[in-house]
């Protein structure tokens, strides 16, 4: 992979903001047995200073690709692509709330330097225009993880924040840098697999605890317990883990007529009625009719519906915006009626169906 330099970055018209160097101290003591403030010349580490930053992107991670964001509500069908995020990092969080891993900025890099006087940090320099050098970050947290709170990660994109490079007077990225009472510890370029980065996480709480460093992260909130589900929707829930869909329908249908205005039943039973047309479709038929004449609406309902449970939203909300632009009358309503249905499934308030609404009105008049 191509070097990326600091200086061509700045030539762009990007600047490094001045003084983030100052945010770090001088060097830490790493002597058997030394306290802060013995004299002893002996063990410092000390970071090298060198000429201008070329900074070069490891390859030795893998791709990630961001995770699709909440779709249906609660108590409706959990369809794999459409269910909730992913959860995030261990504890993740910022400068202000602390965490086990933090993302940084040069805006607060003094701060979270200065946190480094109660709990020691990895300071993990990564890129998002290679998110692949993510994957230092992500074995940096998996080995600070297994310390109880004794170590946090900090995270920083160097693209976002080239001072912070700067300061730390980056070669390569990924980087890694141990951070101890504001004092760094050059520590390896490159990516290391958690059980490597242990030893060394070791070696760094020892020698926080030398230099009178030994505490640790606020162990994050326990998530508030979710209340259970209302019986019909309890019964719905069961009847889809049978495969009783209609049993499922039943349910949802008998909440709405007890509440008009209950919106997990209506989008359970949007679910229900998506999972009903896939069991009964066929879908490389439709798809190749689909792709043979994009007019053809039967065809574009039953691919909107395989792209939206595929994960492929977007696409399946385009397609029949498209068909509601060059149709009309009975059949522009049957596409549109479809949409919404749609829209129920992955949730009114997804930023996705927000954008798919007013292109809607925009296609509708």
């Amino acid at each position: 992979m191509q070097s990326i330099s600091l200086s061509q970055r700045d030539s762009h018209g990007r600047s490094h903001p001045r003084g983030l160097g100052r945010a770090l101290a001088g060097p830490v003591r790493t002597g058997a047995g030394r306290g802060p403030g013995n004299g002893s010349r002996g063990g410092r580490v000390r970071l090298v200073a060198r000429s201008p930053a070329a900074v070069r992107v490891s390859e030795n991670a893998l791709m990630s690709n961001p995770p699709i964001s909440p779709g249906a509500l609660r108590g409706a069908v959990d369809l794999s692509s459409l269910g909730k995020t992913p959860p995030p990092s261990p504890a993740r969080g910022n400068a202000g709330t602390g965490g086990l891993r933090v993302d940084g900025t040069e805006a607060d890099f003094q701060q979270l330097v200065l946190g480094t006087r109660e709990v020691p940090a990895l300071f993990v320099l990564w890129s998002a225009a290679h998110p692949e050098s993510e994957k230092a970050v992500e074995q940096a947290v998996a080995a600070a993880s297994t310390v109880e709170g004794r170590m946090r990660v900090v995270a920083i994109d160097v693209d976002a924040s080239p001072g912070v490079a700067a300061a730390f007077q980056a070669q390569q990225i990924p980087m890694t840098v141990g951070v101890i009472a504001g004092q760094p510890v050059p520590l390896f370029a490159g990516v290391q697999a958690a059980p490597q980065l242990a030893p060394l996480v070791q070696e760094l709480l020892t020698v926080a605890a030398q230099n009178g460093v030994t505490g640790t992260i606020p162990a994050a909130p326990a998530p508030a317990e979710e209340p259970p589900l209302a019986p019909l929707h309890q019964q719905a829930y069961d009847a889809i883990e049978a495969g009783d869909l209609a049993g499922a329908r039943s349910a949802y249908q008998q909440a709405l007529s007890e509440n008009p205005a209950d919106a997990d039943a209506s989008a359970g039973l949007a679910q229900v009625g998506l999972l009903e047309r896939l069991g009964e479709a066929d879908l490389a038929a439709a798809r190749a009719a689909a792709a043979a004449d994009p007019a053809d609406i039967g065809a574009a309902l039953v691919v909107a519906d395989a792209d939206l449970a595929g994960g492929h939203v977007e696409d399946a909300f385009s397609r029949l915006i498209d068909l509601v632009r060059v149709t009309s009358d009975e059949e522009r309503d049957r596409v549109r009626t479809r949409l919404l249905e749609l829209f129920e499934v992955v949730g009114a308030h997804d930023p996705r169906v927000t954008r798919a609404r007013r292109a809607l009105m925009a296609a509708l008049f």
